[in-house]
Protein backbone atom coordinates (compact mmCIF):
# COMPACT_ATOMS: atom_id res chain seq x y z
CA UNK A 1 0.00 0.00 0.00
CA UNK A 2 1.40 3.38 -0.85
CA UNK A 3 2.28 5.26 2.38
CA UNK A 4 1.65 9.15 2.81
CA UNK A 5 3.34 9.14 6.09
CA UNK A 6 5.31 7.28 8.52
CA UNK A 7 6.95 7.80 11.58
CA UNK A 8 10.10 5.56 13.38
CA UNK A 9 9.74 6.55 17.38
CA UNK A 10 9.52 10.14 16.78
CA UNK A 11 10.47 12.09 20.17
CA UNK A 12 10.11 15.87 21.54
CA UNK A 13 11.69 16.92 24.44
CA UNK A 14 11.35 19.95 26.28
CA UNK A 15 13.77 20.31 28.63
CA UNK A 16 12.68 17.84 31.33
CA UNK A 17 9.36 17.29 29.42
CA UNK A 18 8.42 14.96 27.15
CA UNK A 19 5.65 15.94 24.93
CA UNK A 20 5.99 12.91 22.19
CA UNK A 21 7.22 9.96 23.46
CA UNK A 22 8.83 7.36 20.70
CA UNK A 23 5.51 7.35 18.13
CA UNK A 24 5.02 5.28 15.77
CA UNK A 25 2.53 5.80 13.17
CA UNK A 26 1.49 4.68 9.70
CA UNK A 27 -0.61 7.02 7.14
CA UNK A 28 -1.55 5.57 3.88
CA UNK A 29 -2.97 7.04 0.69
CA UNK A 30 -6.34 7.82 0.95
CA UNK A 31 -6.92 7.53 4.51
CA UNK A 32 -9.05 9.94 6.80
CA UNK A 33 -6.96 9.12 9.83
CA UNK A 34 -8.80 10.46 12.78
CA UNK A 35 -5.95 11.73 15.72
CA UNK A 36 -7.57 11.29 18.81
CA UNK A 37 -6.00 12.34 21.81
CA UNK A 38 -6.62 14.16 25.36
CA UNK A 39 -5.49 18.12 25.55
CA UNK A 40 -2.20 17.80 25.96
CA UNK A 41 -1.17 14.77 25.03
CA UNK A 42 1.01 15.62 21.75
CA UNK A 43 -1.00 15.80 18.86
CA UNK A 44 -0.11 19.37 17.88
CA UNK A 45 3.41 18.55 18.44
CA UNK A 46 3.79 15.67 16.50
CA UNK A 47 1.87 18.01 13.69
CA UNK A 48 4.24 20.45 13.88
CA UNK A 49 6.97 17.68 13.52
CA UNK A 50 5.77 16.60 10.63
CA UNK A 51 5.16 19.84 9.14
CA UNK A 52 8.93 20.81 9.71
CA UNK A 53 7.52 23.83 12.01
CA UNK A 54 10.22 22.01 14.81
CA UNK A 55 12.65 19.11 14.25
CA UNK A 56 12.39 16.21 16.27
CA UNK A 57 14.96 15.01 19.48
CA UNK A 58 15.24 11.34 18.74
CA UNK A 59 12.84 9.27 16.01
CA UNK A 60 12.28 10.06 12.01
CA UNK A 61 9.41 10.13 9.81
CA UNK A 62 9.04 9.97 6.32
CA UNK A 63 6.96 11.60 4.10
CA UNK A 64 5.69 9.85 0.68
CA UNK A 65 8.77 7.91 1.38
CA UNK A 66 11.06 10.34 1.78
CA UNK A 67 13.47 10.29 5.14
CA UNK A 68 13.29 14.13 7.39
CA UNK A 69 16.90 13.87 6.67
CA UNK A 70 17.10 13.73 3.10
CA UNK A 71 17.51 16.50 1.15
CA UNK A 72 14.53 15.78 -0.95
CA UNK A 73 11.86 16.51 2.22
CA UNK A 74 11.18 19.65 1.31
CA UNK A 75 10.26 18.62 -2.00
CA UNK A 76 7.78 16.06 -0.05
CA UNK A 77 6.71 18.39 2.07
CA UNK A 78 5.37 20.63 -0.98
CA UNK A 79 2.88 17.72 -1.30
CA UNK A 80 1.56 18.77 2.01
CA UNK A 81 -0.79 21.77 3.12
CA UNK A 82 -1.94 22.42 6.82
CA UNK A 83 -3.59 24.09 8.85
CA UNK A 84 -2.25 24.07 12.60
CA UNK A 85 -4.05 25.24 15.91
CA UNK A 86 -6.16 28.64 13.42
CA UNK A 87 -6.45 29.13 10.63
CA UNK A 88 -3.65 32.04 9.52
CA UNK A 89 -5.92 34.53 7.84
CA UNK A 90 -5.01 38.53 7.34
CA UNK A 91 -8.65 39.68 8.98
CA UNK A 92 -8.64 42.99 7.72
CA UNK A 93 -8.09 41.46 3.84
CA UNK A 94 -10.95 39.95 1.99
CA UNK A 95 -10.67 36.05 0.92
CA UNK A 96 -9.69 36.95 -2.22
CA UNK A 97 -6.24 38.57 -1.04
CA UNK A 98 -5.55 35.98 1.10
CA UNK A 99 -5.58 33.72 -1.16
CA UNK A 100 -3.71 35.66 -3.61
CA UNK A 101 -1.18 36.06 -0.94
CA UNK A 102 -0.67 32.65 -0.12
CA UNK A 103 -0.46 32.49 -4.54
CA UNK A 104 2.56 34.66 -4.20
CA UNK A 105 4.42 32.91 -1.24
CA UNK A 106 3.58 29.50 -3.39
CA UNK A 107 4.42 30.74 -6.92
CA UNK A 108 1.89 29.74 -8.24
CA UNK A 109 -0.85 31.99 -10.61
CA UNK A 110 -3.47 33.82 -9.12
CA UNK A 111 -6.96 34.15 -10.49
CA UNK A 112 -7.96 30.39 -12.22
CA UNK A 113 -7.10 28.93 -9.03
CA UNK A 114 -8.67 30.84 -6.03
CA UNK A 115 -11.59 30.92 -8.19
CA UNK A 116 -11.69 27.66 -8.74
CA UNK A 117 -10.41 26.22 -4.64
CA UNK A 118 -13.36 28.74 -3.35
CA UNK A 119 -15.71 27.18 -5.14
CA UNK A 120 -14.42 23.72 -4.06
CA UNK A 121 -14.47 24.73 -0.37
CA UNK A 122 -18.19 26.40 -1.01
CA UNK A 123 -17.28 29.88 -0.95
CA UNK A 124 -17.27 30.81 -4.43
CA UNK A 125 -19.84 33.86 -3.69
CA UNK A 126 -16.25 35.34 -2.18
CA UNK A 127 -14.49 35.60 -5.01
CA UNK A 128 -15.61 39.53 -5.85
CA UNK A 129 -17.09 40.40 -2.32
CA UNK A 130 -14.61 42.90 -0.60
CA UNK A 131 -15.80 41.60 3.09
CA UNK A 132 -13.09 41.65 5.45
CA UNK A 133 -12.59 38.09 6.96
CA UNK A 134 -12.41 39.21 10.41
CA UNK A 135 -16.08 39.64 9.50
CA UNK A 136 -16.43 36.31 8.60
CA UNK A 137 -18.55 33.72 10.66
CA UNK A 138 -16.01 31.09 12.44
CA UNK A 139 -17.02 28.45 10.08
CA UNK A 140 -16.07 30.69 6.86
CA UNK A 141 -12.93 30.95 8.75
CA UNK A 142 -11.96 27.47 8.99
CA UNK A 143 -13.60 26.48 5.06
CA UNK A 144 -11.03 29.56 3.97
CA UNK A 145 -8.28 28.26 6.31
CA UNK A 146 -8.79 24.53 4.34
CA UNK A 147 -8.83 26.93 1.05
CA UNK A 148 -5.35 28.40 2.07
CA UNK A 149 -4.15 25.21 2.64
CA UNK A 150 -5.34 23.72 -0.81
CA UNK A 151 -3.81 26.20 -2.57
CA UNK A 152 -0.65 23.97 -3.80
CA UNK A 153 -3.02 21.21 -4.44
CA UNK A 154 -1.52 18.94 -1.71
CA UNK A 155 -1.95 15.78 -1.86
CA UNK A 156 -2.19 15.37 2.27
CA UNK A 157 -3.59 18.06 4.16
CA UNK A 158 -3.51 18.38 7.81
CA UNK A 159 -6.14 19.59 10.00
CA UNK A 160 -5.72 20.44 13.66
CA UNK A 161 -8.95 20.65 15.32
CA UNK A 162 -10.59 22.18 12.42
CA UNK A 163 -14.71 21.77 14.13
CA UNK A 164 -13.52 23.41 17.34
CA UNK A 165 -16.09 25.98 18.31
CA UNK A 166 -17.95 25.38 15.47
CA UNK A 167 -22.18 25.44 15.52
CA UNK A 168 -23.54 22.34 14.36
CA UNK A 169 -24.51 23.37 10.92
CA UNK A 170 -20.55 24.36 10.34
CA UNK A 171 -19.84 20.78 11.53
CA UNK A 172 -21.54 19.22 9.15
CA UNK A 173 -20.32 21.59 6.36
CA UNK A 174 -16.62 21.01 7.45
CA UNK A 175 -17.40 17.37 7.51
CA UNK A 176 -19.17 17.42 4.22
CA UNK A 177 -15.92 19.01 2.78
CA UNK A 178 -13.35 16.56 4.20
CA UNK A 179 -15.59 13.81 2.85
CA UNK A 180 -15.70 15.45 -0.73
CA UNK A 181 -11.88 16.13 -1.15
CA UNK A 182 -11.30 13.05 -0.13
CA UNK A 183 -13.39 11.15 -2.42
CA UNK A 184 -13.16 13.69 -4.99
CA UNK A 185 -9.46 14.94 -5.04
CA UNK A 186 -7.69 11.84 -3.47
CA UNK A 187 -6.43 13.99 -0.36
CA UNK A 188 -5.23 11.93 1.95
CA UNK A 189 -6.18 13.48 5.57
CA UNK A 190 -4.35 13.78 9.10
CA UNK A 191 -7.71 15.36 11.72
CA UNK A 192 -7.12 15.69 15.10
CA UNK A 193 -10.01 16.27 16.92
CA UNK A 194 -11.81 16.04 20.42
CA UNK A 195 -15.31 15.46 19.31
CA UNK A 196 -15.14 11.78 18.52
CA UNK A 197 -18.79 11.49 17.34
CA UNK A 198 -18.30 13.96 14.11
CA UNK A 199 -14.69 12.05 13.60
CA UNK A 200 -16.19 8.76 13.91
CA UNK A 201 -18.74 9.69 10.81
CA UNK A 202 -15.37 10.64 8.54
CA UNK A 203 -12.12 8.74 10.05
CA UNK A 204 -11.12 5.18 8.13
CA UNK A 205 -8.45 4.79 10.43
CA UNK A 206 -7.65 6.09 13.89
CA UNK A 207 -4.86 6.95 16.18
CA UNK A 208 -5.35 7.06 19.72
CA UNK A 209 -2.47 8.89 21.59
CA UNK A 210 -1.89 9.54 24.91
CA UNK A 211 1.14 11.61 27.15
CA UNK A 212 2.51 11.53 24.02
CA UNK A 213 2.69 7.84 23.10
CA UNK A 214 1.02 6.40 20.38
CA UNK A 215 -0.89 3.84 22.36
CA UNK A 216 -2.82 2.16 19.35
CA UNK A 217 -3.86 2.36 15.70
CA UNK A 218 -6.85 0.75 14.37
CA UNK A 219 -9.16 0.71 11.04
CA UNK A 220 -12.73 1.85 11.23
CA UNK A 221 -13.47 -1.46 10.22
CA UNK A 222 -11.99 -3.15 13.06
CA UNK A 223 -12.76 -0.57 15.59
CA UNK A 224 -16.33 -1.36 14.70
CA UNK A 225 -15.76 -4.91 15.57
CA UNK A 226 -14.35 -4.46 18.67
CA UNK A 227 -16.84 -2.15 19.63
CA UNK A 228 -20.42 -4.40 18.94
CA UNK A 229 -21.94 -5.65 21.17
CA UNK A 230 -20.43 -8.15 24.17
CA UNK A 231 -22.00 -10.11 26.91
CA UNK A 232 -19.81 -10.74 29.71
CA UNK A 233 -20.57 -13.71 32.04
CA UNK A 234 -19.00 -14.64 35.50
CA UNK A 235 -19.25 -18.08 36.99
CA UNK A 236 -17.17 -19.85 40.10
CA UNK A 237 -14.91 -22.08 37.57
CA UNK A 238 -13.81 -19.30 34.56
CA UNK A 239 -11.57 -22.00 33.18
CA UNK A 240 -14.26 -24.62 32.31
CA UNK A 241 -16.93 -21.80 31.44
CA UNK A 242 -14.41 -20.45 28.84
CA UNK A 243 -13.86 -24.20 27.44
CA UNK A 244 -18.24 -24.66 27.51
CA UNK A 245 -18.53 -21.43 25.82
CA UNK A 246 -16.13 -21.69 23.56
CA UNK A 247 -17.25 -24.91 22.26
CA UNK A 248 -20.46 -23.59 22.01
CA UNK A 249 -20.30 -20.66 19.67
CA UNK A 250 -18.00 -19.34 17.06
CA UNK A 251 -18.31 -16.44 18.30
CA UNK A 252 -14.36 -14.82 20.00
CA UNK A 253 -14.70 -15.77 23.49
CA UNK A 254 -12.26 -14.03 25.80
CA UNK A 255 -11.29 -13.91 29.20
CA UNK A 256 -12.29 -11.28 31.82
CA UNK A 257 -11.80 -11.23 35.84
CA UNK A 258 -13.88 -14.37 37.25
CA UNK A 259 -15.09 -14.97 33.74
CA UNK A 260 -15.44 -14.62 29.76
CA UNK A 261 -16.77 -12.18 27.15
CA UNK A 262 -18.28 -13.31 24.10
CA UNK A 263 -17.72 -10.96 21.17
CA UNK A 264 -21.41 -10.59 18.65
CA UNK A 265 -24.58 -11.11 18.44
CA UNK A 266 -25.25 -14.93 20.38
CA UNK A 267 -28.45 -16.78 21.33
CA UNK A 268 -27.73 -15.99 25.38
CA UNK A 269 -30.66 -18.27 26.44
CA UNK A 270 -28.47 -21.48 24.64
CA UNK A 271 -25.24 -20.57 25.63
CA UNK A 272 -26.36 -19.69 29.72
CA UNK A 273 -28.50 -23.78 29.50
CA UNK A 274 -24.79 -25.08 27.75
CA UNK A 275 -23.09 -23.99 31.04
CA UNK A 276 -25.45 -24.87 33.04
CA UNK A 277 -25.69 -28.37 32.13
CA UNK A 278 -21.55 -28.98 32.60
CA UNK A 279 -22.48 -27.63 36.25
CA UNK A 280 -20.64 -24.64 36.00
CA UNK A 281 -22.23 -21.69 38.56
CA UNK A 282 -23.29 -18.21 36.77
CA UNK A 283 -22.66 -15.40 39.18
CA UNK A 284 -23.18 -12.49 36.62
CA UNK A 285 -24.50 -11.86 33.00
CA UNK A 286 -24.33 -8.36 31.15
CA UNK A 287 -24.60 -7.37 27.66
CA UNK A 288 -23.65 -4.26 26.58
CA UNK A 289 -22.61 -1.98 23.28
CA UNK A 290 -19.86 0.50 23.91
CA UNK A 291 -19.90 3.93 22.37
CA UNK A 292 -16.42 4.96 20.81
CA UNK A 293 -15.93 7.33 23.90
CA UNK A 294 -16.38 4.31 26.11
CA UNK A 295 -13.46 2.24 24.10
CA UNK A 296 -11.06 5.39 24.05
CA UNK A 297 -11.53 6.39 27.71
CA UNK A 298 -10.60 2.42 28.44
CA UNK A 299 -7.71 2.21 25.66
CA UNK A 300 -6.36 5.40 27.37
CA UNK A 301 -6.83 3.72 30.89
CA UNK A 302 -9.64 6.48 31.68
CA UNK A 303 -11.54 4.48 33.45
CA UNK A 304 -10.59 3.54 37.29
Amino acid sequence: MDCVLKTFGLTKKYKKQLAVNEADMTINRGDIYGFVGENGSGKTTIIRLITGLIFASSGSLELFGVRNNSEKIKEARRKVGAVVESPSIYQNMSAYENLKMQCMILGIPADERIKETLNEVGLGELYDDKKQVGNFSLGMRQRLGIAMALMGEPEFLILDEPMNGLDPAGIVEIRELILKLNREKNITFLISSHILSELSLVATKYGIISKGHIIKEITAGDLQEEMRKTTDITADNPERLFEVVSGFTDKKVSYIPNGVRIAGEINLNEILGAVIKNDVHIISVNCKESSFEDYYLETIGGRR
